[in-house]
């Protein structure tokens, strides 16, 4: 049995989304057409609704309906710390601690040479005129631990310093409740070169 061709387009569209596949994907069409249409057709409206109405903060670059972000108008924020990050979802994991009270920039990616990924493609320009408008004192590099995330981190700490900045980066090391004989030695590691006094 040939599928339909709508059926195909919504399967190829939901391929769209990270980690489905193929059969993923044309589970979640027959799921949504035989079992869910209402939900089916709020998906669609929620997509549209917000291709149209989101775009990127002309300050920190993150999601928002609005020109500013409700981030970078709040006045209670602290405008001379500036924490870096590759998403809005890392920069909603950071709020959620309730901890930093300064303004971000997000990325929207981190450094990937072998998949073409440059400085432009992170708006690092943007970031740069950000972090040197004056009122920065301290830019906080809070991008994943991963190769990329060291790697931009690191382009990111070389390119600020030259321009009188201080930067910081997010300490690593053992999670919160987490026994050491279930965490990996690279993180052990980090956190007994990271240690501080007690």
């Amino acid at each position: 049995m040939k599928a339909p061709t709508s059926l195909e387009f919504l399967s190829e569209a939901l391929r769209r989304l990270p980690g489905v596949g193929p059969k993923s994907a044309q589970r979640m069409a027959f799921h949504l057409l035989q079992h869910d249409r209402e939900g089916a057709a709020m998906l669609g409206r929620a997509v549209l609704q917000a291709v149209e109405k989101v775009r990127h903060c002309a300050m920190c670059n993150t999601f928002t309906e609005n020109e500013i972000c409700e981030t970078c108008s709040d006045s209670e924020r602290d405008p001379a710390l500036l924490c870096v990050v590759e998403t809005p979802g890392d920069q909603l994991m950071i709020e959620q601690t309730l901890t930093y009270k300064g303004l971000y920039f997000v990325l929207m990616g981190r450094l990937s040479p072998l998949d073409g990924v440059g400085p432009k493609d992170i708006h690092l320009e943007k970031l740069i005129a950000r972090a040197t408008d004056g009122v920065v004192q301290e830019v906080v590099l809070a991008t994943n631990f991963t190769n990329e995330g060291e790697a931009t981190a690191h382009y990111i700490s070389e390119t600020l310093k030259v321009r009188g900045l201080k930067v910081s980066r997010l300490a690593r090391g053992v999670p919160v409740g987490g026994e050491l004989e279930y965490v990996d030695a690279g993180t052990i590691a980090r956190a007994m070169l990271d240690r501080r006094s007690a």
